[in-house]
């Protein structure tokens, strides 16, 4: 037993009614605070981490747990608890505790894998607007990393077995207590030594291939938005798996549109007499034309809203609004008789439109 004579609810910092998969996380955690090959040389770490895994091998067990929660440590006390019984071969054995220490004991830290998941390639799509509104399937070619047919991976066309592992691919190493395998660096986990090189990868296990594929694009994406196509990336490392595609929309501005979130912007020209007199006009929009009413003494720069004409969310499906700003277009080279016209209605201004503006 340790030095301590604590109550192994408390050692794990949980409540007596506390489930299975509380009591695992509890443990997950603390076991990762005081691991010893996380806390070389220290002692008071190695101490504490001995009674964590005393409380948890007692408490992770249903049957075990029964046993303490009804006659406390007695029966578990003895020969003391030694947590290097708890490993078996070249990996860890915890009878169940695996899960926990790959958390613990991932890349450098331990247990190293020659089985890496492939790269993810990154590839640009220019939509018009009209088909980020829409949506649209569009054809694309790119080119990836396959694994090699020929040699399928392997990158030998002839080997031998590896004199470093004697052709089992992992390699036995110590930390602290535990005993580990890690994959042998000299022939990267295959057990094999390359003796000819096989000629259509150059030894590298991968070939470059051209693929053409059609993409889905779904109805309301924007400038940013990022769409994943599984397994279309580069081929992966031994049974590693193949990476993902990753295709980056950009919508390429439009001449009349402007897009801000789930809206739609546009800058609608007027005649002075629709403004004035109000007027049933026809408005563009994205998916056709509206038509809309326009009050009399419509002002320039005044906006009106057509409802659910914007985009559609990618979340909720809920179209945005059109907001349609009024500029009322000034005629050039107008007639004498124009205007003529034009200085009788300038004669109802009574009175100067920029006087409220004039300093005092």
């Amino acid at each position: 037993m340790g030095p301590t004579a604590k109550d192994y609810y408390q050692l794990l910092d949980i409540d007596k009614k506390a489930s299975q998969d509380d009591i695992k996380k509890a443990y997950r955690k603390l076991a990762r605070k005081y691991h010893p090959d996380l806390n070389p040389g220290d002692k008071t770490s190695e101490q504490k981490f001995k009674e964590l895994t005393e409380a948890y091998e007692v408490l992770g067990d249903e049957k075990k747990r029964a046993d303490y929660d009804q006659f406390g440590r007695t029966p578990f006390e003895g020969g003391g608890f030694d947590y290097r019984a708890y490993t078996s071969g070249d990996r860890f054995d915890f009878g169940g505790f695996g899960d926990i220490f790959s958390d613990m004991h991932s890349g450098t830290q331990g247990y190293e894998s020659a089985d890496l998941r492939g790269s993810d390639l990154i590839m640009g799509l220019d939509l018009s607007l009209e088909e980020a509104f829409t949506g649209i399937s569009k054809p694309i070619s790119f080119s990836r990393e396959i694994t090699c047919k020929d040699c399928k991976g392997s990158g030998a066309e002839t080997y031998q077995q590896c004199e470093n592992c004697r052709g089992t691919g992992k390699i036995s190493t110590s930390k602290g207590f535990f005993k580990m395998a890690q994959y042998c660096h000299v022939c990267g986990g295959t057990g094999k030594k390359i003796t000819k090189v096989c000629r259509p990868c150059n030894g590298k296990g991968k070939t470059f291939h051209t693929e053409s594929i059609k993409v889905k694009i779904p109805a309301g994406v924007d400038t940013g938005s990022k769409i994943k196509v599984r397994g279309m990336g580069g081929a992966g490392q031994g049974s590693g798996p193949v990476g993902d595609l990753q295709i980056e929309i950009k919508v390429r501005p439009h001449p009349i549109f402007t897009r801000k979130g789930e809206d739609i912007l546009i800058d609608l020209p007027v005649t002075f007499g629709e403004a004035v007199l109000g007027a049933k006009i026809d408005v563009p929009t994205i998916d056709g034309i509206a038509f809309m009413t326009l009050p009399a003494g419509t002002q320039s720069g005044q906006k009106f809203k057509l409802s659910g004409k914007g985009f559609p969310s990618s979340k909720t499906g809920h179209k945005g609004d059109q907001v349609v700003n009024i500029k009322i277009a000034v005629p050039k080279n107008i007639s004498e008789k124009a205007q003529s016209a034009i200085k009788e209605i300038e004669a109802l201004y009574t009175e100067s439109p920029r006087k409220k503006m004039e300093k005092k």
